[in-house]
C-alpha cells in the first residue's frame, strides 16, 4: 500500500539551523522539500569531489581490472585525493597510449605495401636535388611515363602499382603524392610493442589500486550524505531570525517528530498535503508482496502518491506471465539452481533477499507450467515417459483462448478496482461499463482469431457497456454534457480495449518460440546421436548451447513482454502513470 503522508513544517532560530538538521537527520523521518534552490561553494566543492570519486569507482570496478591484484583490500587510505589523481592520470595515459597505438596501426596498414624504408634518407636525397615522390599509378599508364623520370615499382596490387618516381627536376604529374611517413615501419612496430608494454604495466598498476575500491565506496557514500546535508541547509526557508524546513513524513512517524520538536523547542506545523503538493511515495507491503520491489527498482517505476499501488496484482500476473513465457520445467529448474548459487555466493549477510525469493517464485511458476504442458527441455524427446498434467494445454488454440481469458480477467480487475474506489458515486458505473466492453472484446477476439462463433449476448455487452460509459464517465446534472464527455472517452478507448485483449496473445507466441528453439536444438542433437564418444560430445554441446540460449533470452522476453502487460496495458486501464518519486528522508545512512 501507499503510506499516507503528512506535510510537516518545522521552524527554528537561524543560528540553530545546522544543529536542527543534524537532529532531524538522526531521526530519519522527514523527506525535505527545498524552499530555495540549494547552491554555494561548499555544495559545488562536494559535487566536484563526488564526480572524481564516481570516476575512480567506475575505473576500479571495471571488468577489465577484475582479477587478483596481489594486494588484499585495505580500509586505510592516507590521502584519497592524491591517490585518486594518480589513478585518473594513469587512466588518461592509458587512453592516450591506446589512441596513439590505433594511429600507429592505421599507419602500418597504410604503408605496408610501400615496404620498410627510412623517410629521413629520402629527405636527405631531396636536399641534394634528387626528387622522390611516392605515387599509386594504374599499371596500364606506366609505359606513358616521361623519360626524365625513373619509375621504381615497389609492388603491384589490384592493377595499381605502388611506385617511387625519381627525377632531377620537379615535374608536375597527375598522380597524388603520398608524402612520407614520420618513421619507418620498423620504428612503427617498435613503438607499438613499446606502447603495449607500457599499457600493460599501467593496467597492472591500476589493478593493484583495486584494493582501495571498498574504501572509495565508503568515502563516496560519506560525501553523498554530506552533500545531502548541505543541500538541506541551503534549501531551508529564511524568515529573518528564523529558518524553517518543509517536508513530508509517514503518519506513523509524526508522533516522533512532534516529540522531537517539543524536546528541542521547535515550532512545528502538521497538515494534510494539498492537491498541488508533490508528495513522495512510500510503498509498504508484507514481505511476500514486497518481493516484487526489485522489478520496480530495476525499471525505476514509482506510482504517484495519488495513484494506486498494484504490487499485489503485478506480482501475481508477472509470475503467471513468467511461467508461460519461459514455458519449460527444465529451464525453470536451471533458474532455481542458478538462484541458489547466486544467493550462496552473493547473498550472505545481505539485508534484502527479496530478489532471490522472487526468482524462486518465478522459477517455480515456469516449472509448474512446464509440468502442466509436458515441456521439459523441449517438447518432443521426453514425451515417451512423461505426459502433461493438462493435455489440453498442448493445443495451440486452447493456449490462445487462455491468453485472451487472462487478458480479460487482468484488465477487468483494473476497472473493478477503480469502480470500488469510486463507489458509492455513480461514476463507478462507467468502469462497470468498461468491464462489459472488455468481455465483448474477448468474444470478438475469439471469433476473429480463433474462428469461434460470436455469442448473441456479446452485442448486449458492447451496447450496455457503451451506455454506462457515456452516461457515467463524467456524471453531471446536465445530461448532454455527461453524454458528450462519455462519448469522447468511448471513442478514444473503445478500439484500445479490444487491441489490449488481443495483445495478450504475445504470451502464446513468445512461449511457443522459446519451446521451438529448445526443440530445434534437441532435434539437431538427436540427429547427431550418441553412437560414439565424438558424436556424443557434439550432441551434448548442442543441447547445452540450446538450453543456455533459452536461459539467456527467456528473462529478456519476460522483461519485454511480461512487464509490458503490467506496466502498459494493465496500468493504463488503472489510470496509473507511474509519475511518482521515492520517499527519501534526511537520515544518517542510505536506505
Amino acid at each position: 500500500m501507499i503510506v499516507p503522508m503528512k506535510k510537516i513544517a518545522i521552524i527554528v532560530q537561524s543560528e540553530e539551523s545546522g544543529r536542527a538538521l543534524q537532529r532531524l537527520r538522526s531521526l530519519g523521518a522527514l523527506h525535505l522539500e527545498h524552499q530555495s534552490p540549494p547552491s554555494g561553494k561548499n555544495i559545488d566543492s562536494i559535487k566536484d569531489d563526488i564526480a572524481s570519486l564516481d570516476k575512480v569507482v567506475n575505473i576500479l570496478s571495471s571488468p577489465e581490472l577484475a582479477g587478483k591484484s596481489g594486494v588484499r583490500g585495505v580500509r586505510f587510505l592516507k590521502d584519497w585525493r592524491f591517490t585518486a589523481q594518480h589513478i585518473l592520470a594513469t587512466v588518461a595515459r592509458v587512453d592516450h597510449l591506446t589512441e596513439y597505438s590505433r594511429s600507429l596501426i592505421a599507419q602500418v596498414a597504410a604503408w605496408e605495401n610501400w615496404g620498410d624504408f627510412d623517410p629521413g634518407a629520402l629527405l636527405s636525397l631531396s636536399d641534394k636535388g634528387v626528387n622522390i615522390k611516392l605515387c599509386r599509378i594504374p599499371v596500364k599508364e606506366l609505359p606513358d611515363m616521361s623519360e626524365k623520370i625513373i619509375v621504381k615499382k615497389i609492388i603491384v596490387s589490384k592493377e595499381t602499382a605502388y611506385c617511387a618516381l625519381i627525377s632531377r627536376e620537379k615535374i608536375a604529374l597527375p598522380y597524388k603524392d603520398e608524402g612520407l611517413p614520420k618513421m619507418s615501419l620498423t620504428e612503427m612496430r617498435a613503438r607499438l610493442t613499446e606502447n603495449d608494454d607500457i599499457t600493460r604495466m599501467l593496467k597492472e598498476t591500476l589493478r593493484k589500486y583495486t584494493c582501495y575500491l571498498d574504501r572509495y565506496l565508503e568515502i563516496r557514500k560519506a560525501f553523498r550524505k554530506e552533500l545531502e546535508f548541505h543541500e538541506a541547509l541551503r534549501g531551508m526557508g529564511d524568515a529573518g531570525r528564523l529558518a524553517y524546513v518543509v517536508g513530508y513524513a509517514p503518519r506513523d512517524r509524526v508522533a516522533a517528530l512532534k516529540e522531537r520538536a517539543k524536546s528541542e523547542r521547535w515550532g512545528i506545523s502538521i497538515t494534510d498535503p494539498s492537491p498541488e503538493d508533490e508528495v513522495p511515495t512510500l510503498l509498504r507491503n508484507p514481505a511476500w508482496i514486497a518481493m516484487i520491489n526489485p522489478v520496480f527498482k530495476l525499471l525505476n517505476m514509482v506510482p504517484g502518491y495519488k495513484e494506486l499501488d498494484i504490487s499485489f496484482w503485478f506480482l501475481i500476473f508477472f509470475s503467471v506471465f513468467f511461467g508461460m513465457l519461459i514455458g519449460d520445467a527444465g529451464i525453470g529448474m536451471i533458474f532455481i539452481i542458478l538462484t541458489i548459487f547466486a544467493q550462496a555466493r552473493f547473498g550472505k549477510g545481505g539485508k534484502n533477499r527479496s530478489v532471490y525469493y522472487l526468482f524462486y517464485v518465478l522459477s517455480l511458476c515456469a516449472i509448474i507450467w512446464g509440468l502442466l504442458t509436458g515441456t521439459i527441455f523441449g517438447q518432443e524427446w521426453l514425451n515417451a515417459w512423461y505426459k502433461p498434467l493438462v493435455p489440453a494445454l498442448r493445443d495451440n488454440r486452447n493456449i490462445q483462448a487462455l491468453c485472451f481469458l487472462i487478458g480479460g480477467v487482468h484488465l477487468s480487475i483494473a476497472h473493478i478496482w477503480r469502480a470500488v474506489r469510486k463507489a458509492p458515486s455513480v461514476a463507478c458505473l462507467a468502469d462497470i461499463g468498461w468491464v462489459l466492453i472488455l468481455w465483448g472484446g474477448f468474444f470478438l477476439a475469439m471469433m476473429l482469431v480463433l474462428g469461434e462463433s460470436f455469442p448473441a449476448f456479446g452485442s448486449w455487452l458492447f451496447g450496455a457497456g457503451a451506455i454506462l460509459v457515456m452516461l457515467f464517465t463524467a456524471p453531471s446534472k446536465n445530461i448532454l454534457k455527461s453524454i458528450g464527455a462519455g462519448a469522447g472517452a468511448l471513442a478514444a478507448n473503445l478500439v484500445n480495449s479490444f487491441t489490449d485483449i488481443v495483445s495478450y496473445i504475445r504470451l502464446f507466441a513468445v512461449g511457443l518460440a522459446t519451446i521451438a528453439v529448445a526443440d530445434a536444438f534437441n532435434s539437431m542433437a538427436m540427429d547427431v546421436g550418441f553412437g560414439n564418444l565424438f558424436s556424443g560430445i557434439i550432441a551434448a554441446l548442442i543441447l547445452v548451447v540450446g538450453q543456455a540460449l533459452n536461459v539467456v533470452l527467456g528473462p529478456m522476453s519476460v522483461l519485454v513482454h511480461g512487464v509490458r502487460l503490467n506496466v502498459l496495458e494493465f496500468s493504463s486501464h488503472m489510470d496509473i502513470k507511474w509519475s511518482g518519486f521515492k520517499y527519501n528522508p534526511l537520515k544518517e545512512e542510505q536506505g
